[in-house]
Order: C-alpha cells, then sequence, then structure tokens
C-alpha cells in the first residue's frame, strides 16, 4: 500500500512542478525578469526562496524512497538538501533544478510495483540535520512526515510562483484528476 501511495503522489506533485517552471520561465521573459530573479523569490524574508523549495521538494521525495528501501540516502542526493539550506541565495540554473527534480521522478518510476510495502510495520529512526531523531514505522514515517514535507515544499512552490505572477490555477495544481473527469460534467465557458 505504501507504494501505492508514495510513488504515484510524488509524482504527480514533481509532474506539476516541473510543468510550473515552464510557465514561470516563460513568465519571467514576458515581464523582462531574469529566471535567476524568479528562482530567489521569498515570501519572507526568513522563508527559503524558490530555488530551496525546488531542491527539498526533490530531496524529500527521494529521501523518503531511500528510507522505506531501509537504504542510505546517497551522499549526492543530501548534496541537494545541503546545498539549498546552505547556499540559498545560490539557486542554481533553471535546467539545473529541472534536472534534479527530473532525477527524483525517475527514482519513482524506477520503484517495483510493491517495493515499498514491506516498510509499513517497520521501525524507522529518521534522523534531522540538527541532530534529532524520530523513531516510527514506516506507515508513520510516510504519513506524518514525507507526505506533509513534500507537499509543503510544493505548495511553497506554487505560493511563490503565483505571487511572483505566474498565471497558474487549480487546473495546473492538480493535473492528474484530468483523467478522472467523467465525460459530460465539464461546465461551458461562460
Amino acid at each position: 500500500m505504501l507504494t501505492k501511495l508514495v510513488v504515484p503522489t510524488f509524482t504527480n506533485q514533481l509532474t506539476a512542478l516541473l510543468a510550473w517552471l515552464d510557465k514561470g520561465e516563460e513568465h519571467a521573459a514576458a515581464q523582462k525578469m531574469t529566471v535567476d530573479d524568479l528562482l530567489r523569490v521569498r515570501l519572507a524574508t526568513d522563508m527559503f526562496p524558490l530555488g530551496t523549495q525546488l531542491r527539498f521538494a526533490a530531496y524529500l521525495t527521494q529521501e523518503a524512497v531511500y528510507r522505506l528501501r531501509d537504504a542510505e540516502v546517497p551522499d549526492e542526493v543530501t548534496a541537494i538538501r545541503t546545498h539549498g539550506a546552505t547556499r540559498p541565495d545560490e539557486p542554481g540554473s533553471l535546467a539545473e533544478l529541472r534536472a534534479i527534480l527530473a532525477a527524483a521522478v525517475a527514482l519513482l518510476k524506477g520503484v517495483g510495483p510493491d517495493e515499498l510495502d514491506a516498510a509499513a510495520d517497520r521501525p524507522l529512526s529518521h534522523v534531522l540535520p540538527m541532530g534529532m531523531v524520530f523513531d516510527m514505522t514506516g506507515f508513520a514515517y510516510v504519513r506524518d512526515w514525507a507526505l506533509p514535507q513534500v507537499s509543503f515544499h510544493v505548495d511553497m512552490a506554487y505560493a511563490l510562483l503565483r505571487s511572483a505572477g505566474v498565471p497558474l490555477g487549480k487546473r495546473d495544481y492538480v493535473p492528474h484528476m484530468w483523467a478522472y473527469l467523467r465525460p459530460g460534467t465539464m461546465p461551458a465557458a461562460g
């Protein structure tokens, strides 16, 4: 069950996020704004900018897969988080950030059909960078940490793009929902 929850949820979120970046790039060009300026947009001075939110979303999705596999998070994945946390004013290029997000999507697509399910009842110790340790099961980790954390950073990216004037709406936020739309139920444009 964890695989069927984690993989599609994170894949949908990151895929939507990649599409938002396309709109963000178009908007920045139309507004004579540099993409670098867009990646530095913040909601508040004490919050991380867009570039860091993108890094954290990519890191956290990958971290969840590795932790549920009972494997160490590779150094190159941890470096994504570290860069975002320690160098928020150096977002990197949009191409680099897209590649980081695409690598996270690729990892998710490589997860076997039931691969993460065995972790549901297995004890999992989650250590934060500042040394705090949380002891829980794999299921509790997904429910109480991974899903909320990924959603938070994806939501922050959405809010940052919207605050910069990027024309995003509900259709952009949940594009995967259109696969479920019952024919003939779309309201007429008016």
